[in-house]
């Protein structure tokens, strides 16, 4: 299952992104937020790396205006591994080599089209399983 959640910033992208969600028939959570009123990024980013961190959701999808603050917020949780990424090769090889967990995209940075096709790749990549790509995400988890 998929986590999602957004701020004010990403609700209208978010919104084309549960489309491609049900088309595609992948299971997701939303965690919010529900409009483009103005609200605070973090309590949703925490929401959406918790549901991964207690093991509800196998990744998540995290939006914001830019994807900057957003995904700030997740790589300060424990266990995430998030990734802002704003096209197809950078969502590819976070999934590859850094095995991220979160996908972060700017609501105000990429076109759905292009988000789709960000997210969709994301999803469908696999971690590489090399020894050198573990061993970096060993070191990156270390107290």
């Amino acid at each position: 299952m998929i986590a999602i959640g957004c701020d004010h910033g990403g609700f209208e992208l978010k919104q084309e992104i549960l489309a491609y969600l049900r088309e595609k028939g992948i299971e997701y959570k939303d965690f919010g937020c529900d409009s483009t009123a103005s609200v605070d990024y973090p309590v949703y980013a925490k929401k959406v790396c918790k549901a991964i961190t207690d093991g509800e959701c196998e990744k998540g999808i995290l939006i914001c205006g830019t994807g900057i603050g957003i995904s700030i917020t997740a790589n300060k949780q424990k266990g995430i591994r998030a990734a802002l990424c704003t096209d197809c090769f950078c969502a590819e090889a976070t999934r590859l080599h850094n095995d991220a967990n979160v996908l972060a995209l700017g609501g105000r940075v990429v076109g759905p089209g292009l988000a789709v096709k960000i997210v969709d790749t994301f999803l469908h990549t696999p971690f590489s399983g090399e020894e050198r790509h573990a061993r970096r995400i060993r070191m990156m988890e270390e107290d």
